[in-house]
């Protein structure tokens, strides 16, 4: 691939709903373009941008790929995003290092959830716009209503700038409404078309989608825009500039159509991306900061220039290891040569660097301002970090990940595979920032947080193809913790003395509740020496290790004050084990008679959902023991904030999404813990002494 400038890049990223066909379309153009000499398929397992095992076993993409192709002296850089919801953080990282989105639509399904949904993140990334309608050949296809559904929801920006020819089974090419000439195409996938006229039983339809096209194109720039009211007409060049201008200002969101599977409309598409989308440097300054003086800063698009770029991407290549993904913003790097990255303040070697296409890596010496790249074995620098010069340090913004909305225990089916376990997910952690891996104190149990129950399987069929460790996963067990609500004083005795040297350690003790959120407090208040200084730590220490397995479903005590108040002790047979023991004893008994009480985790809720599902969301989280606290309207939106057991919420991801068609979405953090219901508290005492009877067989 020769080299460009660049004002000759377009970076473009492909999203929509899952299932529109944004892969096969990626395919067409890497195709009609040369860069692969067989048209791929993604049912087939053949498409070159679905490369990864889990994506050809699953028929779907999961990860964000990239591929290079050169069309009209400029270079194009493809990513193909996902479209299912489980893979959002793919979406979001790809659209933070691209200056335009292509949103594929379905001909039948129109303007679903998923084209929703990235429509706002590429708006949130202030992005230009193409629509394209995938499957015109599909039954049912029908370009008008797509067309008029699209203008209802993202507004009269959208302009047709193609109308089909046929439809459905006969539907054979597409019509230039800016050169008004058609595109007949062949059938055989090879993407080769004859001009023609435009068919005369189209010629209507076709000016008065010509006459929107004007209009829209018009708005893009003001001299144009007085023509046009003037009633002068306007000259294809001068379509095609105001198109150019509304939409780099986001103003004009060109839509097209075809069939990615009969590659029909890709070249065309091509054709747009060079003449409509921006190039790299005809974007707004990025937003930075000055590390050292926290002085807000920007960076040009230049190429001249000290260097920049964001780290959006991290892979596990079987073959070079740690694989980088970045987008330079400004200067240039060389293979062979090094960078500084600001954040974690470390400077790294570069190896050779690398132009992507699909799973295939294509040397190359330089990447300018604007081009997208990768690099192997990086030792410091992970996603989400600013590569730089050293003598110009900057922090760009990152993205904005979301957090993981599920979690789920992970257990290893083979006893020995703990070690290999934890090592495995926290790499897998590293290549993916919507996932997350710890350990629950409380339980014991190894929690997984993902984006949804797909995020997570597809996280452990990796682990095992990867790692060789096979996992189950179950809902995790809540962290419940025990209290007690009254104030008791007890004896601890722990009496050993039968010849010999033998055990003796005598306490009181009163325990009574906290309230003012401490954990465990510990007082001395022996007076008269009835228990010898250097035993007190050694009862201290023993109400410690025995406070984290409750009395009532082995569960750790919290809230409560341990009042050493009286004991004796005897010259020879005391020591500071007999002290721990009578302590352990006293704790026993004083729990016991305490009215001892199950806690459970409440959750602070966040649920953004538009106003049609507000009652259903309302309604499920009072069934879940929820406390609405109030709603805020936000647009066509409402924030609902509740509060909510940890207990009811472990599914909330696939709940929300179920109850939403995927509009809703939702964040929760952690708010107190709060007495358990006594009929609820009665069931989990039960399962708790199951659990022990188990383990004890």
């Amino acid at each position: 691939m020769k080299s460009y400038q660049s004002e000759q890049l377009r970076n473009v990223c492909f999203v929509g709903h899952g299932g529109t066909g944004k892969t096969s379309l990626a395919e067409a153009l890497l195709y009609d373009a040369g860069v692969i000499d067989r048209f791929g398929r993604v049912d087939d397992g053949t498409a070159a941008m679905d490369y990864d095992p889990e994506e050809v076993k699953r028929k779907i993409s999961v990860s964000a790929a990239i591929a290079a192709c050169e069309w009209n002296d400029s270079k194009i850089n493809v990513i193909d995003a996902p479209g299912y919801f489980d893979f959002v953080g793919e979406v979001k990282a790809a659209l933070r290092v691209v200056e335009s989105g292509v949103i594929v639509l379905d001909a039948v399904g129109g303007v679903e959830v998923g084209a929703e949904l990235v429509w706002k993140y590429a708006a949130e990334n202030n992005l230009a716009r193409l629509l394209f309608v995938n499957k015109m050949d599909r039954e049912n296809a029908n370009f008008a209503a797509v067309l008029a559904k699209a203008r209802e929801v993202f507004g009269t920006g959208v302009a047709p700038i193609q109308l089909p020819i046929g439809s459905q089974e006969t539907f054979k090419g597409i019509v230039d409404l800016v050169k008004m000439k058609a595109y007949v195409y062949s059938t055989n996938q090879s993407g080769k078309y004859e001009e023609a006229a435009v068919p005369a039983d189209l010629m209507a339809q076709a000016e008065e989608y010509r006459e929107m096209l004007i209009e829209a194109a018009a708005e893009g720039d003001d001299d144009l825009m007085m023509k046009y009211l003037e009633g002068e007409p306007l000259t294809d060049e001068e379509i095609v500039l105001g198109l150019r201008k509304g939409t780099a200002a986001k103003k004009v969101f060109p839509l097209l159509c075809g069939s990615a599977q009969k590659n029909i409309g890709a070249a065309q598409l091509l054709d747009a991306i060079v003449s409509y989308v921006p190039a790299p440097v005809e974007i707004d300054p990025i937003a930075g900061t000055n590390p050292a003086t926290k002085e807000a800063v920007t960076v040009k698009p230049e190429t001249d220039g000290p260097f920049c770029g964001l780290v959006f991407k991290t892979m596990a290549d079987p073959y070079v290891g740690k694989l980088t993904l970045f987008r330079v913003f400004a200067g240039k790097l060389k293979s062979d040569s090094g960078f500084y990255n600001s954040g974690k303040e470390k400077s790294e070697r570069v190896g050779q660097l690398f132009f992507l296409r699909g799973k295939h890596q294509d040397p190359v010496s330089e990447i300018q301002a604007g081009d997208i790249a990768a690099v192997a074995k990086l030792q410091e620098t992970s996603t989400n970090d600013t590569i730089c010069d050293k003598e110009s340090p900057v922090v760009i913004e990152p993205i904005q990940f979301p957090s993981p909305t599920l979690r789920l225990a992970v257990l290893p089916r083979s006893k020995g595979d703990e070690d290999k376990l934890g090592t495995g997910l926290a790499r897998l952690a590293e290549e993916d920032p919507t996932f997350t891996v710890g350990k629950d104190t409380t339980t014991g149990q190894l929690i997984a947080s993902g984006m949804g129950e797909l995020h997570i399987e597809v996280i452990t069929s990796r682990l095992h193809k990867k790692f060789g460790v096979e996992v189950n996963l179950e809902t995790p067990k809540v962290p419940y913790k025990e209290t007690i609500r009254a104030a008791v004083k007890v004896e601890g005795k722990h009496k050993k003395q039968s010849g010999g040297r033998g055990q003796f350690g005598h306490i009181w003790v009163e325990f009574e509740p906290l309230y003012d959120g401490q954990d465990f407090e510990f007082v001395d208040k022996i007076f008269g020496g009835s228990v010898p200084r250097q035993y007190i730590p050694a009862v201290e220490k023993g109400l410690r290790e025995v406070k984290d397995e409750g009395v009532l479903a082995g569960y750790p005590v919290v809230n409560f004050r341990a009042t050493l108040y009286d004991g004796s002790f005897h010259p020879v047979d005391s020591s500071e084990m007999a002290f721990k023991i009578a302590a352990s004893l006293a704790f026993k008994k004083g729990m016991e008679q305490a009215k001892p009480a199950l806690l459970e985790p409440i959750m602070q809720v966040e649920v953004i959902v538009p106003d049609v599902y507000m009652g259903d969301i309302i309604g499920d989280l009072n069934k879940k023991r929820g406390r609405i606290l109030g709603m805020e309207p936000q647009g066509g939106t409402q924030l609902v904030k509740a509060q909510v057991p940890l207990a009811e919420m472990f599914k909330y991801a696939t709940d929300l999404r179920s109850m939403t068609q995927g509009r809703g979405t939702f964040t929760m953090d952690f708010d107190r813990y709060e007495e358990v219901p006594g009929n609820i508290a009665e069931n989990v005492i039960e399962q708790a002494k199951k659990d022990r009877e188990a383990e004890d067989k």
